[in-house]
């Protein structure tokens, strides 16, 4: 894990510039942030890459970057995991090694594929190959965008980098806010921000999941898609062998990430997706594990009864961190500053603290439960759309029967409490983006945008998963889940985001998917014995989120004062008087909490910019 930048120009960047950048990457990279790379190309283009190291595999400098083999140079942030077993391909190929990383590996399987070598890789990845001869610069980004990369291109060249800021100083511009992308969550909520090809600035560019793109002295290629993910369904396939197949892809594809030089933590919540994770990792592959979690005195967030079942029979060493309220308003700053964006939910405030907390114990490498929902099933809408796929089955009446048993007498939204919602509307996303009619009131000329998504499957559950996967849920996580982790100079890593396991979970039919009123149901007895069973069959579905009241009081005046003050370029295009009233509440339903949030974000982001 690391930090990468680099640019393609006209003119010379100057040293200046340079190591100010790499001033700046120096939380993504903390042990090498000297590597820089100036290639003069021609009179008329000078390309440069930069790197910033955080040691995770073959500690030792030779593996510092940018790294050359030949003609190519690399800079690149990630993990290629299987890059044990392409390295023993190439060795028969009687290729020699330097050293022990996978940076090499990567480098050599370019040489010999080109664009392809994608093809081969299971991994996280954002890298630039630069070629010396044909003075072309190849940039790709991994399948499911768990890695950034940023790019401009204006008149002076194209700029790229993991994140925004790098941007910003290589190429010594300034950047416009894009005032319809701060407008669009603050309407729609963090499900639309990657509905489009919009960023937090004007002309900012973000290279999208399993992305590749060229650059060359005859100007710069549109990105292309290298990979797209499957959904073909096998109706063929027992529960017996949908539950082995699941245990057997997760089992290799935690083995793999398991791969790392240095200390390991687990993020831990009371839900079945990271404790499974922990428990493969401690039960099935003898790693040490230790576990950070986040614990909410709001008891519809604490989720700690769960976590303590989890450490007790794993007998780990574990972290629990208190949400506080302990200088809320300069940790946003911080966070915001740092993100170069809002902080899109509290989830991600609260989140920040566990990567602090685990970087503060000495580990570089963090797991994380992430997407196992948009995987095996998990959301309330999934029930229902499951019921829609269902109808038509002899034992509907059975899956009927076990939600409303199990399932819709929890559901608070009165759409998805209707067990024929998509029945009767299979066209329906009213709920995606969340409470948007209500909040239309507090804008002085509320944003118009319907909803959209990509057709990846005519199948409606397995296209709405898919969706979530790649637009909506998922991209936001990673996104958050990096720059957090990047703050304190720790890698994340995702073993649910998997190219087979992903493969697999999606060839499952319908009728596994959900049983006896459990979501998840296939990694719930995938993980059988390895999962205790408190957590693997408790049917409640928490998510990892946090009260806004346990992070900063709202009745407080000062803090109503900081969020109403009207200097601010919040109020030229939100009602302050509204917000005023708002605040004056007594108490404040969920989406108007996560409003305030996102007001409160918003305004920061404003004067940051």
């Amino acid at each position: 894990m690391c930090g990468i930048a680099g640019f393609f120009c006209k003119k010379k960047v100057s040293e200046k510039r340079v190591d100010e950048t790499l001033q700046l990457m120096k939380n993504r990279g903390p042990d090498n942030q000297d590597a820089k790379v100036f290639i003069n190309q021609s009179s008329s283009n000078t390309v440069g890459l930069l790197h910033s190291r955080l040691s995770i595999i073959d500690l030792d400098p030779r593996s510092n970057q940018p790294f050359t083999i030949g003609n190519l140079s690399i800079v690149y942030n990630g993990e290629i995991y299987n890059f044990v077993e392409l390295r023993k391909q190439l060795e028969k190929k009687n290729i020699f090694f330097s050293t022990k990383s996978d940076t090499e590996v990567l480098l050599h399987y370019f040489k010999i594929y080109g664009e392809k070598c994608v093809d081969y890789f299971e991994g996280m990845w954002a890298f630039a190959i630069y070629n010396h001869i044909d003075g072309s610069l190849f940039l790709s980004r991994d399948r499911f965008a768990e890695k950034p990369l940023y790019y401009i291109e204006n008149g002076e060249g194209f700029f790229f980098g993991s994140e925004t800021k790098f941007l910003k100083s290589l190429s010594g511009i300034s950047l416009s806010v894009n005032k319809e992308h701060l407008m669009r969550h603050l309407a729609h909520g963090y499900k639309s921000l990657y509905k489009t090809d919009q960023t937090y600035f004007t002309g900012v560019n973000e290279l999208k999941f399993a992305q590749n793109i060229w650059v060359s002295p005859e100007g710069v290629s549109k990105p292309y898609r290298y990979w797209l993910p499957t959904s073909e369904v096998d109706n063929t396939l027992s529960l017996e062998d949908a539950i082995s197949g699941a245990r057997e892809s997760l089992l290799e594809s935690v083995r793999i990430r398991l791969r790392a030089d240095v200390p390991l933590a687990f993020c831990l919540s009371g839900g079945v997706d990271s404790a499974a994770i922990a428990s493969i990792a401690a039960k099935e592959f003898n790693a040490k594990v230790t576990t950070f979690s986040i614990i909410d005195s709001d008891e519809r967030y604490n989720e700690e009864d769960n976590i303590m079942s989890t450490v007790d029979d794993l007998e780990c060493d574990h972290h629990l961190i208190s949400a506080s309220q302990q200088n809320p308003l300069q940790r946003l700053e911080k966070l915001i500053h740092y993100h170069d964006a809002p902080i899109a939910t509290i989830s991600y405030y609260v989140h920040s603290m566990i990567s602090e907390s685990i970087h503060k114990g000495g580990y570089r490498v963090s797991f994380s439960g992430t997407s196992a929902d948009e995987l095996f099933t998990g959301y309330y809408d999934h029930f229902i759309l499951h019921l829609n796929e269902m109808r038509d089955s002899y034992d509907y009446p059975k899956y009927l029967e076990d939600w409303s048993n199990h399932i819709g007498k929890f559901v608070r939204n009165p759409d998805l409490s209707n067990p024929n919602l998509y029945f009767e509307n299979p066209n329906f996303r009213k709920h995606i983006f969340d409470a948007s009619d209500e909040l239309r009131g507090f804008f002085i000329n509320p944003l118009e945008e319907k909803y959209t998504e990509e057709t990846f499957s005519k199948n409606l559950l397995r296209n709405r998963m898919l969706n979530e996967l790649f637009h909506e849920a998922t991209p936001l996580i990673l996104h958050e889940d990096d720059l957090n982790s990047m703050l304190y100079s720790v890698e994340n890593r995702s073993p649910y985001l998997d190219t087979r396991l992903q493969k697999f979970a999606y060839s499952i039919p319908a009728r596994h998917l959900i049983k006896n009123g459990y979501g998840k149901y296939v990694l719930r007895q995938a993980t059988k014995d390895l999962l205790n069973d408190q957590v693997r069959l408790d049917r409640r579905k928490k998510g990892f989120n946090a009260s806004i009241n346990s992070i900063i009081d709202l009745h407080n005046p000062d803090v109503q004062d900081y969020i109403l003050d009207d200097r601010n370029e919040l109020f030229t295009f939100i009602d302050r008087e509204k917000v005023r009233s708002l605040l004056l509440n007594e108490s404040h339903p969920n989406h108007f909490s996560k409003f305030i949030f996102n007001l409160l974000n918003t305004k920061i982001f404003l004067e940051q910019n």
